[in-house]
């Protein structure tokens, strides 16, 4: 004889439940997740370089020296790189850091200028010439900063930069002390110009490759005006350019971080060579390249990167973002110059 009992529906029910319970908790878990996600995503906070440094200054009952605010600044734009909502997301392995790819290419172009200022510190203007030592406290920042920007394990990237930060801080601070009269900033018109140099080839670079979003032929020119050159590998006559599509957002907000700290640096450079822009009539000059800048700040009403044609229905960002990149880049060579004449 079978029994006919029907099964109990309490492990059914049971079971719903719990799917239920690990349902919301789910939910919960993508809304948190995606809330992180845009908070994280949001623009860094400007700066008052001039402000900024006067203050901590006052705070520490030193004078802005010449090379104070400049190197402040430096210090500053690195702890925001660190300490901004977040923190540092280029080395995260883990959600949501892990899905975001346009805040870590917004860093990496922000370390392409720390590093260039960094190199420049220690090599120009910490130093009355070639035959002069360079400072120890740059001497072990500016390879600190040059470290992989992707570092996860220990040493990890983090740590390299804020230990980088700290010899920054404490070269700022030395050059304060009017007891330290051998720790100097040279705010020389050369010195200026050798970092424009650096500048100069990091936002043509990123022109080029800003531009590149809409496909085009570029007609070699890499040895014009000189018979003799040559190079390693022959190429056609014509080259074909294009940007992969993967790669057209990276470039964009790389662009955009290379302009916030570049911008900052600037403000910093027209305070502390405020006497060399002048005799040199420069000051003009610096002021329009800032403005160019700050344009490249302007708030992004687009949730995506948009790659219209030229002259097409749907926005460009690249191509805008390269007008006022390569309109800055065109005033940096015409300050160079001005601060090259005698």
């Amino acid at each position: 004889m079978t029994d006919s009992t029907p099964a109990s529906p309490a492990p059914i029910q049971r079971l719903r439940r719990i799917g239920g319970v690990l349902g919301a908790i789910t939910g919960v878990v993508v809304i948190v997740l995606l809330g992180l996600m845009a908070w994280w995503d949001g623009d860094p906070e400007p700066l008052d370089p001039v402000a900024a440094a006067t203050a901590r200054a006052a705070e520490s009952g030193r004078q802005p020296v010449v090379g104070y605010v400049t190197t402040d600044t430096v210090v500053r734009l690195i702890e925001g790189l660190l300490d901004k909502p977040g923190g540092y997301l280029s080395n995260d392995i883990a959600p949501p850091g892990l899905w975001m790819d346009n805040v870590p290419n917004h860093e990496f172009g922000q370390l392409q200028q720390l590093r260039d200022m960094a190199l420049s510190l220690r090599n120009d203007f910490s130093r009355s010439g070639t035959q002069s030592a360079d400072d120890v406290d740059l001497r072990e920042a500016q390879p600190l900063l040059a470290s992989p920007n992707d570092r996860w394990l220990l040493p990890a990237t983090e740590d390299q930069y804020r230990k980088a930060a700290v010899h920054i801080a404490a070269y700022r601070d030395r050059l304060a002390d009017p007891n330290q009269q051998d720790i100097q900033f040279y705010a020389r018109a050369d010195n200026l110009a050798d970092w424009l140099g650096l500048v100069d080839k990091q936002l043509g670079a990123l022109s080029q490759r800003l531009t590149a979003a809409v496909a085009s032929e570029r007609i070699d020119t890499d040895l014009g005006n000189d018979p003799s050159a040559t190079q390693s590998t022959p190429r056609p006559a014509v080259l074909p350019v294009r940007t992969p599509w993967t790669q057209i957002d990276d470039n964009f907000y790389e662009a955009r971080g290379q302009a916030y700290v570049l911008l900052h640096l600037l403000k910093a450079i027209e305070h502390d060579f405020a006497q060399v822009l002048e005799d040199k009539n420069a000051t003009p000059v610096l002021n329009q390249i800032i403005r160019e800048l700050e344009a490249t700040q302007s708030p992004l009403w687009s949730p995506v990167i948009l790659n219209g044609s030229g002259f097409g229905l749907t926005a460009n960002h690249s191509l805008a973002m390269s007008s006022y990149i390569t309109r800055a880049n065109a005033a940096i060579a015409e300050l160079r110059r001005q601060l090259t004449r005698g």
